[in-house]
């Protein structure tokens, strides 16, 4: 039995690699705050929606197979609440019985053996019930095929026969085995026999002809009789062990496996609650082919904010389509890393197969996330800030492919603005030759008024929205890169327009 909830045609791999540059989107991006609210304090959960954020999709059918799926667990969450919990309850029976194994003896495995196939069938049996009584107001594709297997693989005959086999493997009335006489009279070929039927008629039983029997009968005190009979009925039953070890394992592997591709779907629920919760709207976003440049949304907003500040937080509209480039600039404080940050949580979350952060959201599929953002002063490194950057930067080159996405914040500002703008301008015109879309915030006003002055088709250039007062909108509007980034504002903020510093040096 497969569950083929994450792909149409085979398991989730939750121990696949993470890629290499993991560590910088975890913190860039600040993804511990979007797992945690997933995971809502399980470790599991947490471990199964971090690989599949990380390790997000390249096939649009996938992508869409999960979102129908996604689709169909919003529709229904207490009925997908209820099939997660089987295998939860399995685990939990497990570790309060089955600690290690059944035992060493081929009796105490098919005893272990024969108590939790017992388990797995009240569990099974709770499964289908739900199959039969919910199949019908699942819709996709996905939990169609769930609920077809399970309907055919668990059928009346199934349930009739594993109960008939685990009563009769209680050996209630004893153990028939078969043997032949080995090398040196030792026993050998030792088969395990089904007992007579005792529901056959009395007087054939009396008439029969019967083969010649041997018997004899061990002193209650002759332990050393006991131990060779408890050998001769391990040596019958040891086939039988195995084979029902291994059915119980194969079960076990189902509902594991269930468990780990229910587990995504439960951390959108958790996630999906706790938006609706401070009213924040999401979307199924619409991915597109790589090689087609799309991107455009509206409402767009950094779902992480959102959950940090537990309050609805501004959005932004934007129609990106047929751009490689995207420059941010403006006003300090004015929304861009929030902006940049919500892109990036977005992508991953669109090539996971998940709703998007966003009224509506549209964008073409990358083969990578790449994030280059600007570090904090660090006294332990060997080396300048400028010198860490560009290390970082030829890491991103060693890694990033066509039709990825790289996204820079504030980048090569470690040095004076010409020779900044140099090292940018030759990176992003490096990248968009590779195909590669790049989505860059900075404050460098020769960088982003030099790409600006080109008049390039392919670029489009944001700014932070800034009011005649002063304030900040948090919006992003289309205009053309300004030359100051207003820290005046900042500092009239923070020491107010008594202490302001005139050009000509009066106080």
């Amino acid at each position: 039995m497969k569950a083929f909830l994450m792909y149409k045609d085979q398991d989730f791999d939750l121990h696949r690699q993470l890629p290499p540059n993991e560590q910088d989107l975890t913190r860039d991006l600040e993804l511990n705050t979007l797992f945690n609210a997933m995971a809502l304090g399980d470790k599991y959960l947490f471990e199964v929606v971090k690989k599949v954020l990380l390790c997000g999709l390249t096939d649009l059918y996938t992508i869409r197979y999960r979102q129908n799926i996604l689709q169909d667990c919003l529709n229904n969450p207490s009925v997908v609440r209820d099939i997660y919990q089987i295998p939860i309850e399995s685990i939990e029976n497990q570790r309060k019985h089955w600690m290690g194994f059944f035992g060493q003896s081929p009796s105490g495995v098919l005893g272990g053996a024969t108590e939790m196939m017992q388990m797995f069938v009240g569990l099974l049996k709770k499964l289908k019930n739900i199959a039969e009584e919910h199949a019908d107001k699942f819709e996709s594709d996905g939990f169609a095929a769930f609920f077809a297997m399970i309907r055919r693989e668990l059928d009346d005959e199934y349930f009739e026969n594993m109960e008939d086999h685990l009563k009769s493997l209680k050996f209630r009335n004893g153990v028939l085995i078969s043997a032949e006489l080995g090398r040196g009279n030792e026993g050998a070929n030792y088969i395990l026999r089904k007992l007579p039927d005792k529901k056959r008629s009395w007087i054939k039983g009396i008439f029969a002809k019967k083969p010649p029997t041997f018997t004899f009968n061990i002193h209650p005190r002759d332990e050393a009789g006991f131990t060779a009979l408890s050998q001769l009925r391990n040596q019958g039953v040891n086939l039988v062990a195995n084979a029902l070890a291994q059915s119980a394992d194969h079960i076990n592997s189902f509902l594991n496996m269930l468990r780990m591709e229910l587990a995504f779907y439960v951390g959108c629920l958790n996630l999906h609650g706790q938006l609706a919760q401070i009213g924040e709207p999401v979307c199924f976003p619409m991915p597109m082919v790589s090689g087609e440049r799309r991107h455009s949304f509206t409402g767009l907003y950094d779902v992480c904010l959102a959950l940090t500040m537990k309050q609805k937080v501004v959005g932004n509209n934007v129609k990106a389509d047929s751009k490689d480039l995207v420059i941010v600039t403006g006003a300090n404080q004015g929304g861009k890393s929030t902006f940049l940050r919500s892109i990036g949580l977005a992508q991953l979350m669109t090539q996971c197969g998940m709703f998007a952060p966003a009224e509506s959201f549209c964008s073409n599929i990358c083969g990578g996330l790449f994030t280059h953002y600007k570090r904090q002063e660090d006294a332990t490194m060997n080396s300048g800030k400028l010198d860490e950057e560009l290390s970082r930067m030829s890491d991103i080159a060693d890694n990033i492919t066509a039709n990825c996405m790289a996204l820079f914040n504030e980048s090569f500002a470690a040095t004076n603005e010409r020779e900044g703008s140099e090292i940018a301008s030759q990176i992003v015109r490096a990248l968009l030759e590779k195909r590669i879309k790049v989505f860059f915030v900075t404050h460098q006003y020769e960088f982003a008024h030099g790409f600006y002055d080109k008049k390039m088709e392919n670029a489009i250039f944001l700014r932070a929205e800034r009011q005649a007062d002063g304030a900040r909108t948090f919006k992003l509007i289309e205009g053309e890169p300004l030359q100051t980034s207003y820290g005046e504002d900042l500092y009239n903020r923070i020491f107010g327009t008594a202490g302001k510093i005139h050009l000509n040096g009066n106080f």
